[in-house]
């Protein structure tokens, strides 16, 4: 027993090696620990039942991740007296803690996105708001709608509401109670003046497999749904809208039961896809995309197909966004190898410029609490593009050179004073 509590203490030990600093620079990250550990071996009545149906093996991180009873699980889900309270005195994100609104209440906007709003000069973020009300049955694919918070900094934020609501009544609408509302986007429209709104629409088994549609004249809604489709004729799952420099916009989703990704421009208005296709990371089936652009390059950070598993984070570049795109590596940097290699126990949704410092990002992730998702924690991390001498190879193989695209890990850290200005 003894042993079993140092070896857990030593697991842990690199999780939280950045805590030993408040710097918020990633040049300054301890050294990333290479090691190949064995985890404790937390045996639960859960976990022995399961062990009947397959052969016995270590138990690894995801397993004790997973696991409700694991006392690795209380790490990464740590309880409410650790939460960020930004206006009562927290100052740094700590990836994986409870995140509280100005209100004190839990931010509920998961699988988000978010949108600048340049008439208000306003961050909006938008998520899949799972807080259960009671009574109501807590199955993972209950909708309730669209949950909608609004920040100047994106740090303190305000609770603007449910913008597109569940269905009660109707059974056969889309947003009925029982069906699936995942990874809403929001974009501004200049020519119509209209927000539009992208989300992934399914059934509760997830055979529907198609996006849709919902628009509002303001950022806080409410947003009125118009349908759903299936954008060019194919199963739609895991999807992101990106809007270019130009102002066209493109819709980015699993396809094909997951085996690739396709991308299409939307129509002007951006209430349809246009006709034109292009298949990317053909056979790779990954899903989760978020992409984001620098000096003209696009880039993706995509997951793995294991439902709401962690598993390794994947950047893709592009010189064109429909293509070819190219993998170009796991991005995650600091903690543990295993700790990287589940992309710190998350997923990826969305990646938000920093104006004002040029190749420099946060990435957004869900920490994904299957058992009880109105729990599910929300990882944002620092993002740069660029090696770390800020340099391409002096040398042309006829071929594009990708500066790397790094995530770096830190137990706590804050942006940039100033960083908007």
């Amino acid at each position: 027993m003894v042993l079993s509590l140092v070896g857990f203490l030593l697991m842990l030990q690199p999780y939280f090696v950045a805590s030993r600093t408040n710097a918020v620079s990633h040049r300054s990250l301890s050294p990333v620990a290479e090691e190949n550990m064995q985890l404790p071996f937390h045996r639960t009545k859960r976990f022995l039942q399961a062990a009947k149906r397959r052969q016995k093996r270590p138990a690894t991180l995801i397993d004790e991740f997973l696991d409700q009873n694991s006392p690795l699980h209380l790490v990464f889900f740590p309880d409410a007296t650790t939460a960020i309270d930004p206006v009562n005195g927290s100052d740094y994100y700590r990836p994986g803690n409870i995140w509280l609104d100005t209100e004190a209440n839990p931010i509920q906007a998961h699988g988000g996105g978010i949108l600048y709003d340049e008439i208000s000069g306003t961050y909006y973020w938008y998520g899949e708001y799972r807080d259960v009300p009671k009574g109501w049955a807590t199955g993972r694919v209950d909708v309730i709608g669209v949950g909608c918070y609004s920040s100047k900094d994106l740090w303190t934020w305000k609770n603007e509401g449910i913008v597109l609501a569940a269905d009660l009544e109707n059974q056969t609408h889309d947003l009925y109670i029982s069906n699936v509302l995942e990874r809403p986007r929001v974009i501004y429209n200049e020519i119509t003046g209209m927000y539009v709104m992208w989300m992934h629409i399914d059934t509760g088994n997830y055979s529907k497999a198609a996006v849709g549609i919902a628009i509002g004249d303001s950022p806080t809604g409410p947003f009125e749904y118009l349908r759903s489709l299936r954008p060019h004729g194919r199963d739609s799952r895991d999807m992101t809208v990106f809007k270019d420099d130009d102002g066209v916009a493109y819709l980015i989703y699993s396809s094909q039961s997951n085996n690739e990704l396709h991308i299409g421009p939307l129509t002007d208005d951006y209430l349809d896809v246009q006709v034109d296709m292009q298949r990317i990371l053909v056979g790779q089936h990954r899903e989760a995309p978020a992409v984001f652009k620098y000096q003209g390059t696009y880039y993706m950070i995509t997951s793995a197909c294991t439902g709401w598993a962690p598993n390794e984070a994947l950047a893709h570049a592009a010189e064109s966004i429909m293509g070819p795109w190219e993998t170009i590596g796991d991005p995650c940097i600091g903690g543990t190898i295993m700790f990287r290699l589940a992309a710190f126990l998350s997923q990826s949704t969305f990646v938000i410029p920093l104006p004002g410092t040029p190749g420099s990002y946060v990435f957004m992730a869900d920490r994904w609490n299957p058992a009880q998702l109105n729990d599910s924690r929300y990882v944002w991390l620092p993002l740069t593009v660029g090696d770390p001498d800020g340099r391409r190879s002096e040398f042309d193989f006829g071929f594009p050179s990708w500066p790397r695209v790094s995530i770096y890990w830190h137990q706590k850290w804050r942006l940039p004073l100033g960083w908007r200005s």
